[in-house]
């Protein structure tokens, strides 16, 4: 018997539109808000023998709880050395009493700042770097990887995918707002669950994709792993078979 797994009403309500948010396309910045994307931090990863005459990947790298933009010179290696570019925006919430430590608000004012926090820095990778336009992928780890999926979602003609490292898929707001564009874009979710991503949220999550028609990739690690060499080799091969596809077989 084919058996469908049923979504429960948290499920439901992740699909259901909120139009009380007004979203990255449709409203403008306050201008509080400008100046502080303005002054925001970036930081950026060049590759080991960076070839100007070549147009590299670009990722977006949003960072984990209590870290800061500098995590992407750390994530970057582990994913390649040579492959792409990288960039990384800080975080839009201050973690108190603890310097230097930022993670991403879940308030409209932050999610707005996100995006163009986002948007800035991949403008600027472009002025920096030789950046191929199609090519540009944002990910991230923990509620990094949260935003990196809710960014792409709701941008699915900004990237070429979007990847979540143990981040679960974002709930509320309009997520599938552009709901027929969002399903051609390529969704890795990489997790190793542990209490706070319960291998049951995981599958929770995984239906609510499958029933959005969401073009998934899921990667399952043993428990309680972090960022290990193995998750983030996979990272790179996941996009490095939509930057190079193998070429389809000939019927003989």
């Amino acid at each position: 018997m084919n058996r469908t797994p049923l979504l429960t009403q948290t499920s439901t309500q992740l699909l259901t539109p909120n139009f009380e948010r007004a979203w990255l396309s449709e409203r403008g910045l306050p201008e509080s808000t400008a100046l502080r994307r303005a002054d925001a931090p970036r930081n950026f990863f060049s590759p080991v023998h960076y070839e100007h005459g070549y147009a590299y990947p670009l990722i977006v790298w949003l960072h984990g709880p209590a870290s800061n933009e500098t995590e992407v010179s750390k994530a970057l290696p582990m994913i390649s050395v040579r492959n792409y570019v990288g960039v990384a925006p800080q975080g839009t919430e201050r973690f108190e009493g603890v310097c230097g430590a930022f993670g991403w608000g879940e308030s409209l004012d932050d999610l707005v700042e996100a995006g163009e926090r986002v948007m800035q820095c991949i403008n600027e990778a472009q002025e920096r770097f030789n950046i191929h336009p199609d090519r540009i992928f944002v990910a991230g780890y923990n509620e990094g990887g949260t935003m990196a999926l809710r960014m792409g979602m709701e941008n699915p003609d900004q990237f070429a995918g979007a990847i979540s490292l143990g981040g679960p898929v974002p709930s509320g707001g309009c997520l599938l707002r552009r709901i027929n564009e969002a399903r051609k874009l390529p969704l890795l979710l990489s997790v190793s669950p542990d209490q706070r991503y319960s291998l049951d949220r995981v599958m929770e999550n995984v239906r609510l994709l499958h029933l959005a028609g969401s073009s998934l990739s899921l990667r399952l690690y043993p428990e309680g792993d972090e960022l290990t060499d193995l998750m983030m080799s996979d990272v790179d091969s996941w996009i490095m078979e939509r930057v190079c596809p193998a070429p389809a077989s000939v019927a003989s």
